[in-house]
């Protein structure tokens, strides 16, 4: 009975540093770029000031703590609890950890395992889900960045239409088990609202040599000229690399 006593006069306490945990996790992940490994941009602003928000109120919280024990300390345990803003001791206490995790283990970017898992290497399910636009043949092909291309053929599809044009992409490498050694994909992540929907797209890459030189997850900026290609039995525009430089993956690694 003492030992559960003593819990729950802690528990006000965990609150005051789970809440200033989450508010110091959240501006740590800003001031150190991590936050786009996490968020769409968009939503940048909200999450800092959230941060913010969570060390106001845990500072709040502390004084209200402290001038209540000076002021009453036989009266401490039944006004900690009255003002205690999270669930349970256990609760408060999950959140605090969860929180201690995110400031030791830093969130890295997807890989192309995860790629290929969500369905990079299969065209028309990844063509599907990105948002159309008009599709314009006189624009600058070699400002366009893989998503650009991808929602080009979403409107306009024959591979044949953009044979001979242009292009210079930069994505990570995927080495698709379906297609030949000479060929890898070069893919991005498309980031609606947070890490937890990301999605993947490519182009398939046809090179000098074979794949091997190139590892997967590196990243590499690619020139060359489209063309199209017969690849797992489907007809499929293809970037014939002339130029590939290899690249450091990028502050955002996310296409929007």
């Amino acid at each position: 009975m003492a030992s559960r006593f003593r819990f729950r006069s802690v528990t006000p306490w965990l609150e005051v540093f789970a809440i200033a945990a989450w508010g110091l996790l959240f501006l740590k992940y800003w001031l150190t770029g991590k936050l786009y490994l996490l968020i769409h941009p968009n939503y940048m602003g909200l999450t800092v000031a959230t941060g913010v928000a969570f060390l106001f109120l845990a500072g709040w919280r502390a004084i209200a703590l402290l001038k209540r024990r000076s002021q009453n300390r036989t009266a401490v345990t039944a006004a900690e609890q009255h003002i205690t803003l999270l669930p349970n001791g256990w609760s408060v206490t999950l959140l605090l950890g969860a929180a201690l995790l995110g400031l030791l283990i830093q969130p890295r970017a997807f890989a192309s395992q995860t790629a290929i898992q969500r369905g990079a290497i299969d065209a028309p399910v990844t063509l599907t889900r990105v948002k159309p636009q008009a599709f314009r043949a006189s624009s600058n092909t070699q400002d366009k960045s893989i998503i650009d291309w991808i929602r080009t053929l979403t409107v306009y599809p024959e591979p044949d239409a953009y044979v001979g044009q242009k292009a210079k992409v930069q994505g990570f490498v995927i080495h698709p088990p379906n297609l030949p050694n000479q060929y890898l994909l070069i893919s991005r992540f498309i980031i609606t609202c947070c890490a937890a929907d990301v999605y993947p797209v490519g182009l398939p890459v046809k090179l000098a040599k074979t794949r091997d030189a190139y590892k997967p997850d590196s990243w590499l900026e690619i020139e060359g000229e489209m063309a199209t290609e017969t690849l797992a039995g489907k007809r499929q525009l293809t970037l014939v690399a002339k130029s590939i430089k290899p690249i450091d993956e990028p502050k955002n690694p996310y296409d929007l």
